[in-house]
């Protein structure tokens, strides 16, 4: 089963968001490791989705790209709420869309997704 370019990079930035988002969690806040990794997870989370609408099934978009819409406003709002100085505001966005990647992450998974298929047919578990 071979995967496009286009696939492949978005399936790295995902990854790598899930990863250094994980990482932030359990970081201090407010430092400057804390600020550069949180850049750089917006860049990569502002890459995944904006690749994922070069991705689609038959030419068309699917129902999973309201998902890259919304996380597009979601980090949107996670940064502006952060130059406004509004922590806790900042907190909700980021962690509502870290949960969101988590989820589409999960979803992805799936058997019947040609990533989870790879995944459990790589594990002999379908």
């Amino acid at each position: 089963m071979a995967y496009s370019p286009l696939i492949l990079a978005h399936l790295y930035a995902a990854v790598a968001a899930v990863l250094i988002g994980g990482l932030m969690f359990v970081s201090k806040k407010g430092t400057l490791a804390h600020r550069l990794s949180g850049r750089l997870w917006v860049v990569l989370m502002l890459l995944a989705a904006l690749i994922s609408f070069g991705i689609r099934s038959k030419g068309h978009f699917s129902w999973i790209h309201l998902l890259s819409v919304v996380t597009l406003a979601v980090i949107g709002m996670a940064v502006i709420s952060i130059y406004r100085r509004n922590i806790d505001a900042h907190k909700r966005w980021m962690t509502g869309a870290y949960v969101g990647l988590v989820t589409a992450g999960l979803f992805a998974l799936m058997p019947d997704r040609r990533l989870g298929y790879l995944v459990w047919r790589t594990f002999n578990l379908i």
